[in-house]
């Protein structure tokens, strides 16, 4: 799973919401003393952080592809500058 950096703003304005968990998970989360207000926000952080990778990657893959291709056929500019 790729992994993003994601990182909160210090003072983050909070809002109440809901959301439905399978009971047990629930249950064993309170039982093992886990914030689980905190655990779901890392858990949407890290679900927006991998959306945004995904649309900025389908959005630049056209640029992507054109530059991978262009090192393909030409390879690196100023490769020859490279002493290893």
């Amino acid at each position: 799973m790729p992994t993003a950096a994601f990182t909160r703003p210090s003072v983050a304005q909070r809002k109440a919401t809901n959301v439905t968990l399978d009971a047990s998970l629930l249950a064993e989360a309170k039982s093992l003393h886990i914030n689980v207000s905190q655990a779901a926000e890392a858990g949407v952080a890290q679900a927006v952080a991998i959306k945004r990778e995904e649309l900025w990657l389908a959005a630049n893959r056209e640029a992507l592809e054109s530059s991978n291709a262009y090192v393909e056929q030409n390879g690196l500019p100023l490769a020859h500058h490279r002493h290893f």
